[in-house]
């Protein structure tokens, strides 16, 4: 039986340019602090992989920097020391949105108690006006704020109101970081609506190789106190030798990725007619985020009285890979943080099962899983 994979945001397959990239930077070798010509030609791949980036995220590409993938890019990020312009800052507080990817959820560099979580409503989307509320007492009280607030949820795909996010942000005086991991190829982020001062990547969520992603510092006087300090590599903003092949690949998966943008009205429609297959199965089904935009290749949803990990354990013996959530929880399937941060009930909280489509996905796909999904739901609410 042909595997039929639809965990795209736990991790997209690699792009055959991208792997073949990787592998002819590999061969070459060289190290890219070197000299000598192959050390010049390893940095040349890495600067060409860097304008990429910075195309798809819309910041200049001296203001990439690259990282070990997207949990260190925003601990990086989330830090209490940073300058801007000449000025040293100490930041005082993270307000950190509840639904975030749990990397951003344990607060990068600040201590637990500088860390405060932003509440949600029942679609996932940040209570803004809680946020401005917060803002403001922080200000009164003298407290430089720094603001954690993902663009797009890896579980339901919910998009947050960035643009409305950061003018709440800025006005205030404050920061804001955007983990930006699920938007890339999927929402334009070279947007300057979205006004972020700093986003994260990943190299492996867009057809790159997993152990790589990006810090973009989007405000142009805004400088952090590197994560690992050490050699100068990364303009002294992230020490040790750089991944020549995975920066090279997550450059070829970059412009791809900006590129597939026009192919999301596609992605739309096939999730749209996907949500509307699986109501008229199971009619109790629950569409986690559903009255909130999302991106267009993410579904959440459960059915009362599945529990997820029986049903993702179900679907995988038909040879179809979907997911209970985030998949970084070491292989474990739990309670979803989101779906408690969105206040729903604990039945739906244990059921819900995570959909997620690539650039590949075809009807016939989804059609098989719809089918699949009508013999394997039924089956569980027998049992």
């Amino acid at each position: 039986m042909t595997r039929l994979y639809l965990d795209h945001n736990a991790g997209a397959p690699v792009r055959a340019d991208a792997l073949a990239a990787a592998v002819a930077a590999a061969e070459a070798g060289g190290n890219p602090s070197s000299v000598h010509g192959e050390g010049r030609a390893a940095r040349r791949r890495i600067e060409e992989a860097r304008r990429e980036v910075a195309l798809l995220g819309g910041v200049a590409p001296a203001r990439v920097v690259f990282t070990s993938g997207a949990t260190e890019a925003n601990a990086t990020g989330l830090s209490p020391r940073l300058r801007l312009g000449a000025a040293e800052i100490r930041v005082d507080r993270l307000l950190v949105g509840a639904t975030e990817h749990p990397s951003v959820l344990a607060g990068g560099r600040f201590a637990a108690q500088a860390l405060e979580p932003l509440p949600v409503d029942g679609d996932g989307v940040i209570d803004r006006a809680h946020l401005a509320r917060r803002l403001a007492e922080c200000r009164a009280a003298g407290e430089t704020v720094l603001v954690a607030v993902q663009l797009a949820n890896s579980e339901t795909g919910v998009i947050q109101p960035i643009a409305e996010i950061a003018g709440l942000v800025h006005a205030a005086g404050a920061l804001l970081h955007c983990d930006a991991v699920q938007a890339a190829g999927r929402i334009a982020l070279d947007d300057p609506a979205l006004d972020v001062d700093m986003l994260s990547l990943s190299a492996h969520k867009i057809g790159g190789l997993p152990g790589v992603g990006a810090l973009l510092l989007r405000r142009p006087d805004l400088e952090l106190a590197p994560l690992l300090p050490g050699g100068g590599q990364e303009s002294n903003r992230r020490a040790g030798t750089q991944n020549t092949p995975g920066i090279v690949a997550f450059g070829v998966a970059a412009a791809a990725a900006r590129a597939g943008i026009r192919e999301i009205t596609q992605t739309v429609e096939k999730r749209d007619w996907l949500e509307t297959q699986l109501r008229i199965i199971s009619g109790d089904v629950k569409v986690f985020g559903a009255g909130a935009p999302r991106i267009a290749n993410t579904t959440m949803v459960a059915v009362p009285g599945v529990a997820a990990e029986t049903a993702v354990i179900a679907f995988d013996l038909e040879g179809i890979a979907v997911s209970a959530g985030s998949a970084c929880s070491s292989g474990k399937v739990g309670p979803s943080h989101v779906a408690q941060a969105m206040g729903l009930g604990a039945d739906l909280i244990r059921s819900g099962i995570r959909i997620s489509l690539g650039r590949e996905t075809t009807r016939a796909d989804l059609e098989r899983l719809v089918a699949t999904w009508a013999e394997v739901m039924g089956r569980l609410a027998r049992t």
